[in-house]
C-alpha cells in the first residue's frame, strides 16, 4: 500500500474502475495539482491489493529519480530493465509523461507486447491529438480529474452543507492542497497564486516558447471579467484595441488554445438545439477552479451570477455531462447537457426576486416542449418549489446532488 496519506476521490475511480487490467492505455489528464498524481496512489492501492501476485513499476517524473528518463528510448530500457519475468502481468504508471519526448512510441511498443497494464497523467490535453492518436487509436481511455467538486470540498475539509461552507468554496476553490492550510485570505491566495504562476510558466510560456508574457497576463484578467459571457477572438482582440494593445484575432486564438490545452480555463460551445449544430463562434469560457480565477482578479459580490454559472457548469461536468451553451432561436439557455443519450436543461439565476425575473427565468424552459428535466438553479429562499414541471433547486442542494 501506497506511505501516503490520500482521500479517495470515489467518483472518478468508479469510472476507471472497468478498464482496471483491460489492454487499453487510460490517460487521466488534468491541469496541474488538481490532485491526479494522489488518483495514481488510489488505483494503485487498488491493484496490489486485488492483484497482489503481479507487478507495479511507477515512474514519477517529478522525483529526481526519474530525470534521466528524457525520451521513449530511455523510458523502454527502464520498464525492461525492471520487469520481474516471474510476473504474468505488469502495471505500470508514469506520471506527467509529457515530459518524456515521443512516449507515445514506447506505449504503442509496451501496449502490443500485452502483458502491460498502462496508467499514464497528463496536465495538457493537447496529449490526445496528433501522433499519440494515430499510435493509440482505439486503444486508450482518458479520464479527466478536475479540482474538487462542492460534494468532495466538504468531504476533504470534514464541512457541513451550509452557506458559510459554499462561501468558502467559493473564495477558495477546490485545489486539494488547501486542506494542509488554514482558510484564510492571505495563507490561501498566496498559495494559489504560486500555483498560477506555475501553469503559466510551465504548462504555457515554457511548453509554446512565447514571449508576451503581458498578453497572456490581460488575456487572463479579461477572461476574469468576462465570465460566463459569450466571446470570440473578435471580440476580445477588438477590446483590447481599446486599450492601446494591438493583437489580431489569429494571436488571440492561439493564447487560448494554450490555456485551454492546459486545462486552467475550459471553453463551452454554443448548440442549436433545433439542429444540434455547433456555432463556430461565441463561446464561454469558464474556471478550472474559482480560487485561481480569484487570484487574478479579487472576487467581490458583485460577480455572484458569475461565479454561480461556474459553479454549475463545473459540477455538471463532474456528473459526467457534456455541456453546452444553448441557443433556440434568439433564446439563450445557459446549459444544454446529455449524458448517455438522456438530456437535461439548466438555468442559472442568483435571485428571483420578481414575476418579471420569474416569467423570464422559467418562461425561457417553459417554452421548450420535450420531456427532459428542466433546472432552474438559484440562491433564492423559494427554491425547492417547481413551476409548471421546471424545477426550481437552491445552489447547496444543487451542489450536493448527483443529477
Amino acid at each position: 500500500m501506497s506511505d501516503k496519506i490520500y482521500k479517495e476521490r470515489r467518483k472518478y475511480f468508479d469510472r476507471i474502475q472497468p478498464f482496471i487490467n483491460k489492454n487499453l492505455v487510460k490517460i487521466i489528464t488534468g491541469q496541474r495539482r488538481v490532485g491526479k498524481s494522489y488518483f495514481l496512489l488510489q488505483v494503485q492501492d487498488f491493484i496490489r491489493s486485488c492483484y497482489p501476485k503481479d507487478q507495479v513499476i511507477f515512474i514519477d517524473k517529478k522525483l529526481e529519480d526519474f530525470a534521466d528518463i528524457t525520451n521513449y528510448n530511455e523510458l523502454l530500457k527502464y520498464v525492461t530493465n525492471q520487469y520481474d519475468r516471474k510476473k504474468e502481468k505488469i502495471f505500470l504508471f508514469v506520471d506527467e509523461i509529457q515530459e518524456i519526448k515521443n512516449f507515445e512510441f514506447a506505449l504503442g511498443d509496451l501496449l502490443a507486447r500485452g502483458i502491460y497494464d498502462i496508467y499514464i497523467t497528463c496536465s495538457n490535453a493537447a496529449i490526445l491529438s496528433g501522433e499519440l492518436t494515430a499510435f493509440l487509436a482505439g486503444r486508450y481511455m482518458e479520464f479527466q480529474i478536475n479540482s474538487l467538486s462542492y460534494q468532495e470540498f466538504l468531504f476533504f475539509h470534514e464541512l457541513e452543507n451550509n452557506e458559510e461552507s459554499l462561501m468558502k468554496y467559493i473564495k477558495y476553490g477546490g485545489l486539494p492542497y488547501l486542506i494542509n492550510l488554514d482558510l484564510k485570505d492571505e495563507i490561501v491566495y498566496e498559495y494559489i497564486k504560486s500555483i498560477y504562476n506555475s501553469i503559466m510558466l510551465k504548462e504555457i510560456v515554457a511548453r509554446y516558447q512565447i514571449r508576451n508574457i503581458f498578453l497572456l497576463d490581460n488575456l487572463n484578467r479579461f477572461l476574469a471579467a468576462n465570465l460566463g459571457s459569450l466571446l470570440s477572438a473578435r471580440k476580445i482582440s477588438d477590446f483590447l484595441k481599446s486599450q492601446k494593445l494591438n493583437y489580431s484575432p489569429r494571436v488571440i486564438i492561439n493564447y487560448l488554445g494554450y490555456l485551454t490545452n492546459s486545462l486552467f480555463i475550459h471553453k463551452v460551445r454554443r448548440i442549436n438545439l433545433q439542429s444540434r449544430k455547433i456555432f463556430e463562434v461565441n463561446e464561454k469560457y469558464y474556471f478550472q477552479d474559482l480560487g485561481l480565477r480569484h487570484s487574478i482578479i479579487q472576487y467581490t459580490d458583485d460577480d455572484i451570477i458569475k461565479v454561480l454559472e461556474n459553479l454549475v457548469y463545473k459540477h455538471l461536468v463532474y456528473c459526467g455531462y457534456d455541456v453546452f451553451v444553448g441557443q433556440r432561436g434568439k433564446t439563450e439557455i445557459d446549459f444544454w447537457c446529455e449524458k448517455k443519450g438522456n438530456s437535461i436543461y439548466v438555468q442559472v439565476v442568483d435571485l428571483i426576486p420578481d414575476p418579471k425575473t420569474h416569467e423570464r427565468e422559467f418562461g425561457t424552459l417553459i417554452n421548450i416542449k420535450d420531456n427532459y428535466p428542466k433546472y432552474v438553479v438559484s440562491m433564492d429562499p423559494a427554491a425547492g418549489e417547481p413551476y409548471q414541471g421546471i424545477f426550481h433547486i437552491h445552489i447547496l442542494e444543487f451542489l450536493n446532488t448527483d443529477i
